[in-house]
C-alpha cells in the first residue's frame, strides 16, 4: 500500500493503513467523509470535515452549510479547535481529555460509531486492498451512498 493517505499503524508500526473520518447528522446519515493515513491525529481533520459538508437544502430559504452543534470524542479536543468552532457559531460538545467516562456524550456519539460500523460491513472498506488512494476514496463514497439509500428506504417503509 502506498500513497499520501497511508501511514504507519499506531498499533503495528510495520504495517501501513488508513483512517476514515466521518461526520453525520443526528440520524446517522453521512454528511462528509475523509480518508487520511492512520498516523494522522483526528483533531487535524475536524475543520476539513466541517468545510466538506455540502449545503443541505429542503426548507425554504438559504440552505444550511454548518451544524448548530458538534459532538465529538476526546480525540477531537483542542483549544484551537474549540475556538474555531466558536468563531463559526457552532456549539462544541467535545469530551475533555481527563474527564470521567459516563458524561452522557456517548448517547449522542454512538450514532457516528454505528455509521462507521455500517461502513465497515463492506469488506473493501474494513480492510484496505487498494494501493491507490482515489480508488479507496471512491469505495468510501459508494459505501456512504449505500447507507443513505438504506436510510431513505427505511424511512419510506415506515411512512
Amino acid at each position: 500500500m502506498g500513497g499520501s493517505k497511508t501511514g504507519p499503524s499506531p498499533v503495528d508500526l510495520s504495517r501501513s493503513g488508513s483512517k476514515h473520518h466521518l461526520i453525520t447528522c443526528g440520524r446517522g446519515t453521512p454528511l462528509a467523509v475523509l480518508l487520511t493515513g492512520s498516523n494522522r491525529n483526528d483533531i487535524t481533520q475536524m475543520i476539513p470535515l466541517l468545510v466538506a459538508i455540502p449545503p443541505v437544502p429542503g426548507r425554504r430559504g438559504r440552505p444550511r452549510r454548518r451544524p448548530r452543534k458538534l459532538h465529538g470524542d476526546r480525540a477531537y479536543h483542542s483549544r484551537e479547535g474549540r475556538q474555531e468552532l466558536r468563531r463559526r457559531g457552532i456549539q462544541a460538545k467535545i469530551a475533555w481529555p481527563k474527564s470521567a467516562h459516563g458524561s452522557g456524550l456517548g448517547t449522542k456519539r454512538w450514532i457516528v460509531e454505528r455509521t462507521i460500523a455500517w461502513l465497515h460491513q463492506y469488506r473493501r472498506l474494513r480492510i484496505r486492498y487498494e494501493r491507490r488512494d482515489d480508488i479507496h476514496e471512491a469505495f468510501l463514497e459508494i459505501g456512504c451512498s449505500l447507507i443513505c439509500l438504506k436510510l431513505l428506504q427505511t424511512e419510506e417503509s415506515s411512512c
